[in-house]
């Protein structure tokens, strides 16, 4: 069997890893594609740099559009060279779509896209317009298949692979202590995005951010888990900040142990301040309290306010149905009011607790990985 995957960013880059896993253990299976180091650990000769495709916001994406334009058909060009069995793409709808677009209209290739569209956040016309290219979708969310089956398109929920992830023992969490001097003080991870934009962005935010919670709390150490193409960026930014953090850079890592100093981090913290997106989930899973803060320019701004159909953009709040995390976004993405959050969060850390565990639950914990799941719902669509 031959699949032709791609995504276009580091959540992407886990949900791909894992159904490409997920497809080894079920099948014989060859890759082509576009993806991260998760996936070229799998198996995947990435075609180009993904991290090229990891730009967010209506005005960000401009100045890149002819070069992206490229990539897009590139990419196509490469699928219908592969001889491929499907097409999966994985979130990116922007470059995935566009993509699928073209291969459909030169083939007859299966597509399947993993990661349903939030039309029900936003943009409800998106499922319509996705079902005249993509045949099969692989939702993360328990609530998503009937928007994605009432436009067209089957739809399977497969779960989220953060649930079938690995968390950190005592034992795992006492060495990581160690081997970064941290001793018994309290931990706060932060986490300003995977693209460089976001950390550009946000990196300054919330470094001011965390002069108050440092003062209220001087023994606090602080984690900053990053992604090897932002980790220049963050460099440059960290330099600034009030307090000097632990910085986990995976530039000269191994993905492995990457992965494991990272699981470490989010077992020893107290709480984390951290961007919107998958990272909310990742935090549920090792039951860290955090507070969400996220910003785009203020032109993207206004659009998607204009557009927005819910009042969080939290995974964990929507999933638990709960609007326990709290949330630092937009015109709110402003150290006073991101410090004030911190403050009342480590006040009372256990105050998440129960929302987090809902979370895992109604994702799939305790069940087959995701990723198996995954693979097995896109190789019954094949038969």
């Amino acid at each position: 069997m031959k699949v032709f995957i791609l995504a276009g960013e580091a959540s992407g880059d886990r949900l791909g890893a894992a159904l490409m896993a997920g497809l080894k253990e079920l099948t014989d299976v060859e890759f082509q594609g576009i993806g991260g180091a998760l996936m070229q650990a799998e198996g995947l000769d990435s075609l180009f740099a993904m991290d090229e495709l990891s730009v967010m916001g209506i005005t960000e994406v401009l100045p890149k559009y002819r070069h992206l334009k490229r990539r897009i058909r590139q990419t196509a060009d490469a699928a219908l060279a592969s001889g491929a069995d499907v097409l999966i793409t994985i979130d990116s709808p922007d470059f995935s779509l566009r993509v699928a677009a073209l291969v459909k209209a030169r083939s007859a290739m299966r597509t399947v896209h993993y990661v349903a569209p939030s039309v029900w956040a936003w943009r409800a016309g998106r499922a319509a317009r996705m079902a005249k290219v993509i045949d099969h979708v692989l939702a993360l969310l328990p609530f998503e298949p009937p928007y994605m089956q009432s436009a067209g398109m089957e739809c399977d929920f497969v779960g989220h692979p953060v649930v079938a992830e690995p968390q950190a023992s005592a034992s795992d969490i006492s060495e990581f202590r160690r081997r970064n001097d941290l001793g018994d003080a309290p931990v706060l991870l932060v986490l300003p995005g995977s693209r460089k934009g976001e950390v550009a962005r946000l990196g300054p935010i919330f470094g001011k951010a965390l002069a108050p919670v440092i003062a209220r709390h001087p023994d606090l150490r602080v984690v900053v888990p990053t992604t090897a193409h932002v980790a220049p960026i963050l460099r440059g930014v960290i330099a600034d900040w009030p307090v000097a953090p632990v910085l986990i850079d995976p530039s000269n890592m191994k993905s492995a142990d990457y992965k494991h100093e990272k699981m470490c981090a989010f077992g020893a913290a107290t709480g984390a301040l951290a961007a919107s997106g998958t990272v909310s989930l990742e935090l549920a899973a090792s039951e860290t309290p955090m507070v969400i803060a996220y910003d785009v320019s203020w032109i993207s701004r206004q659009i998607i306010a204009a557009m927005l159909k819910i009042d969080t953009l939290t995974l964990v709040n929507l999933v638990s149905e709960t609007r326990a995390i709290p949330e630092c976004n937009g015109k709110h993405c402003n150290p006073p009011e991101i410090s004030a959050a911190l403050l009342k969060m480590l006040d009372a850390p256990g105050a998440q607790l129960a929302a987090m565990q809902l979370t895992m639950q109604r994702l799939g914990k305790g069940g087959d990985a995701p990723g198996l799941r995954a693979a097995r719902a896109v190789l019954s669509g094949l038969e």
